[in-house]
């Protein structure tokens, strides 16, 4: 989203989202039992290393945040985050996104001790101008056959309507036809979910579940825009200017001020990207109801113009389906629905929760509702009903919905190997 996009529109808000797993979780990577400040693999890899990595790409580093499990960096166009075991690529614009894997996958290979890939997905919404993308971007065929050039065990899905709003997904699993086999065989236990470790008990583990909701919108509405046109306030710079924006209008609120750790940036003349690095459960110090936790990420980017307004929200912190009555918690999946929907108010949004699915197997076994229908659910009470939540639940007056009602236009469950996927679109009524 760097600055001369802006003169030359239309700018395609929409990212392309590359996300690799190279072992299922930090205690498998190289190295684990000897950096307990977490600094191994993917995160010992220099600043120089993936500014060359992000030059292929087409796009460049703003600032970094380093946090206690992940390293934030805020790019020209979105994010990146890096894991010891994973990497997150979100690149808006013209940049050419999967052009950079080769070299990632040698970065893994020559600065991590990770010569393998356990699991790779890429997805993104329909792009509103395909036209002006470059290499394999212009067409959802040459990106998966682009993909499908290195990975021999991946698959490429289009869900939602062809003719209308619908979300691309490209997949690999781990098995015997993989080039990638060797890591994955040794890890098929830990194929569903992340293995966590005790910090103060090393030889006791949990898991915790793979858990990314996306909220991506379209028509912003005129009011929610105006904000994000910078003004000429030549003694704040862009991250001030961008932090000082997030508190007005409510960015800096969706978490709990003390869990959360905000990197923002204003582009001139317009637009606005974020990270945040939230603690969540255990991490999150006294009240955890559970011994799970750790650091979890948001990020939010938005192109405001009138005609291809887009804003999108990403979050992997796991969030509870129900409402807590105790102050400075996590919010629930359905407040925080309505916050974001709230500061941006689309005229259309498409929402994704993809998880992991052994949490839906064993509600399933247990004759209980799987998560990726608890959170169907969610979406509709969080956009068709304008009645605020009860009062006192995060938040003294409950969320309303000030937009107005929504509809919802295309509901879909879907069960991919290990991962499930909900997802719904939805416009504002008339």
């Amino acid at each position: 989203m760097t600055d001369q996009h802006h003169t030359n529109p239309p700018f395609e808000g929409p990212e392309k989202l590359l996300e690799i797993w190279f072992a299922p979780s930090p205690a498998h990577v190289p190295g684990a039992d000897a950096a307990p400040d977490g600094k191994h693999g993917l995160r010992k890899v220099s600043r120089q290393v993936w500014d060359e990595v992000l030059a292929i790409v087409k796009c460049q580093v703003l600032s970094v945040t380093y946090g206690e499990e992940i390293d934030a960096y805020l790019l020209s166009e979105s994010s990146l985050f890096v894991s010891p075991h994973r990497l997150i690529l979100k690149t808006c614009g013209t940049t050419v996104n999967l052009l950079g894997l080769p070299r990632i996958l040698e970065v893994a290979r020559e600065h991590a001790d990770l010569p393998s890939v356990y699991r790779l997905f890429y997805s993104r919404k329909a792009f509103m101008f395909p036209e002006r993308q470059h290499g394999p971007h212009r067409d959802w065929r040459d990106e998966v056959n682009f993909l499908d050039d290195i990975f021999s065990n991946g698959a490429g899905y289009t869900v939602g309507k062809v003719n209308g709003d619908h979300w691309l997904l490209y997949i690999t699993s781990p098995g015997d036809d993989s080039p990638n086999a060797s890591l994955a065989n040794s890890m098929t236990e830990a194929a569903d979910s992340t293995v966590v470790r005790d910090s103060e008990n090393p030889d006791e583990t949990f898991t915790v579940p793979d858990y990314t909701i996306e909220i991506l919108m379209t028509h912003l509405a005129a009011e929610a825009r105006e904000p994000f046109f910078t003004p000429d306030t030549p003694d704040l710079s862009p991250s001030e200017n961008a932090l000082s924006l997030s508190s007005s209008i409510g960015i800096s609120e969706l978490f709990p001020a003390h869990l959360t750790t905000l990197d923002a940036y204003s582009f001139t003349p317009c637009g606005y990207s974020s990270n945040a690095l939230i603690k969540w459960g255990s991490q999150a110090g006294e009240g955890a109801e559970s011994d799970e936790g750790g650091e979890g990420y948001y990020t939010i980017h938005v192109t405001p113009e009138e005609g291809w307004s887009y804003a999108s929200f990403e979050c992997n912190v796991p969030l509870p389906t129900t409402p807590t009555n105790k102050a400075g918690s996590i919010p629930d999946l359905k407040t925080l629905i309505r916050r974001v929907v709230n500061i941006f108010r689309p005229g259309r949004l498409t929402l994704t929760l993809f998880i992991s699915s052994e949490d839906n197997s064993t509600a399933e076994e247990e004759d209980g509702l799987s998560a990726i229908e608890a959170a169907q659910r969610a979406f509709k009470a969080a956009l068709t009903n304008p009645a605020a939540v009860q009062n006192g639940v995060n938040g003294a007056d409950g969320v309303a919905l000030k937009p107005g009602v929504y509809k919802r236009t295309d509901k879909i469950n879907y069960e991919f190997g290990g991962y499930d996927l909900a997802f719904a679109t939805f416009e504002l009524r008339s």
